[in-house]
């Protein structure tokens, strides 16, 4: 008996050994990610402006970074731009509560060009920690490393707003998870436009449209539900989810024409449009469609050009769920 006893304790033992060990390397030596590269991005006319459209229409970088008023339809800017503060949590599927930093050069001013690469691209910041992506970087880290340029020439334009915004507090175990979620970039070259296909598929995968447009478990995209809809976001109203943009004819955007995708979208640019005002009692959508709005037709149709090439999911979704 007494042997029983001696061994199950050396089991235990090896457990507890093997259980901080693991904790250790995922706290201490997580992220593995380089070091930030010694790059100086060069602030040219050509590289703003591109910066300045992927920021504000495709990435929309300034749609988290900025504050956005929930009193109107969709949330639209509402000062504070790149100031940060945006509140991710449980409500909205987090495993935590997270908060978008400031952006502008009260905060970034001492950061170098390779910094601001490495975070972008990797999830790593200038101290080594890993960012939890609700900054879609494992996307950004397939782009076209010239459009990163452009987004990073773009930022250090900003207006600097004088905001401090409060430390993420993520829940265990992902907080020590959060350290195996950063890697290295593997940029893609940006596809011709003519190629209608492919740009598009490089435009969606920018605009993060899969993370929303999916169902989520812990904040991270369920395989096999991409682009079927059904993220589920948790409003004083009740819960509303999002809608499936596969090209299901039934339940997905497929008996869509191109034509009314574009308009979609370009009903907010409309210089007659006027976002209404939402109360508690009502639904809103975090879809920025005022960001999006501002997209350039050609882009648009690109998107859509994809978007029907994909897999139909039959997944039709109750959109609305009142307390």
């Amino acid at each position: 008996m007494k042997k029983i006893y001696i061994a199950l304790l050396f089991i235990v033992g090896l457990v507890l050994v093997a259980v901080f060990s693991t904790a250790a390397y995922l706290k201490f030596y997580l992220p593995d990610i380089a070091k930030s590269p010694e790059i100086t991005v060069e602030q040219t006319i050509e590289r703003v402006e591109r910066g300045r459209y992927l920021a504000n229409h495709i990435t929309v970088c300034m749609d988290c970074h900025s504050t956005r008023d929930w009193s109107k339809f969709a949330g639209p800017l509402a000062g504070n731009f790149g100031g940060g503060g945006e509140r991710f949590d449980q409500e909205m599927g987090f495993p935590g509560t997270i908060y978008s930093p400031n952006i502008t050069p009260y905060n970034l001013a001492d950061w170098t060009d390779g910094e601001l690469y490495r975070t972008i691209t990797t999830g790593v910041n200038r101290e080594g920690k890993a960012l939890f992506p609700v900054m879609p970087y494992h996307d950004y880290g397939k782009m076209d490393k010239e459009d990163i340029y452009s987004i990073i020439a773009y930022i250090r334009t900003l207006e600097s707003v004088e905001t401090t915004n409060p430390e993420r507090e993520l829940d265990f175990p992902v907080s020590l998870l959060v350290n195996t979620m950063p890697v290295e970039a593997e940029h893609r070259t940006k596809p011709a436009e003519s190629d209608r296909l492919n740009y598009g598929q490089y435009l969606v995968s920018a605009s993060g449209c899969v993370h929303c447009h999916s169902q989520r478990d812990k904040g991270a995209t369920v395989p096999g539900t991409e682009f079927g809809g059904g993220m589920e976001f948790g409003q004083p109203a009740g819960i509303l989810r999002t809608p499936n943009i596969t090209p299901h004819e039934k339940t997905g955007i497929g008996s869509w024409s191109q034509e009314a995708f574009v308009s979609r979208f370009k009903l907010y640019a409309d210089s007659t449009y006027e976002a209404p005002t939402v109360t508690l009692a009502d639904f809103n959508t975090p879809m920025p469609w005022g960001m999006y709005a501002g997209m350039k037709e050609s882009d648009l149709e690109a998107m859509y050009i994809y978007l029907k090439s994909l897999k139909p999911i039959d997944h039709a979704i109750e959109r609305f769920q009142k307390n």
